[in-house]
């Protein structure tokens, strides 16, 4: 299966063209900067730039709703090919052909967030009082009584 999903924030606004013929089809490539899980040594934030491409309806959406700095979810799957440029050589490449992208933020979350840097969260800290927030189970409920147990 050659499935992938990535969040992360649009590096530019989409390269957007349409293919020559009879039936002209957009296609919208751009880069996402997508975060690692873990941090340098300095604390600043790593993050891989995968490049993307969407086509068709996908390209359309890109052209007219995406613009640098959003964060977008995108699910797709990797793509490799290749090529000989002007000089002879062979050039690689790895693209995620996109299948479906969707907002990850709001429009005042998109406006509050600077353009250049993702926006910073705090990690998620599990305590018993945030544990309290849960319904508790009572005792007279038996295991096979759980929908999930």
């Amino acid at each position: 299966m050659n499935k992938v999903i990535l969040c992360g924030r649009l590096t530019k606004d989409p390269d957007v063209r349409y293919s020559s013929g009879a039936t002209q089809t957009s296609i919208a490539r751009y880069n996402l900067a997508v975060d690692r899980r873990v941090r340098r040594e300095d604390g600043t934030q790593e993050a891989d730039f995968i490049s993307c491409v969407a086509f068709g309806r996908n390209g359309e959406f890109a052209e007219k709703y995406l613009r640098k700095g959003m964060k977008i979810l995108v699910e797709g799957r990797i793509q490799t090919g290749s090529y000989t440029n002007r000089d002879g050589q062979k050039v690689y490449t790895t693209d995620v052909v996109v299948e479906h992208h969707e907002f990850v933020e709001s429009r005042a979350a998109q406006q509050e967030a600077p353009a250049a840097a993702p926006a910073q969260r705090p990690e998620p800290s599990y305590t018993q009082s945030s544990m309290d927030d849960f319904m508790p189970i009572p005792d007279d409920v038996a295991d096979d009584g759980l929908p999930f147990a």
